[in-house]
């Protein structure tokens, strides 16, 4: 099987709650945040982690190497930020 090495996050507005959210292939990642920049920092702190946690087995991190174990993460930053944001 070949280990998935490209995921998507998009950060989407929630008028509502005021805050952005988050939409993304990357099990187990969840972010709401206030700001963009906000929710950058909770993204690039915690997205590798959680794709090494729940997309790679150990006999990937074992057997694959280093160059083939990095993956790419799609980060789609909104283009418009809500006057509330």
């Amino acid at each position: 099987m070949v280990m998935k090495r490209t995921f998507f996050v998009k950060a989407v507005w929630d008028a509502e709650a005021k805050v952005f959210y988050s939409e993304s292939d990357i099990d187990g990642l969840h972010i709401e945040a206030p700001t963009v920049d906000a929710f950058e920092d909770v993204l690039f702190d915690a997205a590798i982690d959680l794709i090494v946690a729940n997309h790679m087995s150990a006999a990937d991190l074992a057997d694959t190497p280093i160059r083939d174990l990095i993956p790419a993460i799609l980060w789609e930053r909104p283009t418009a930020i809500p006057a509330a944001a």
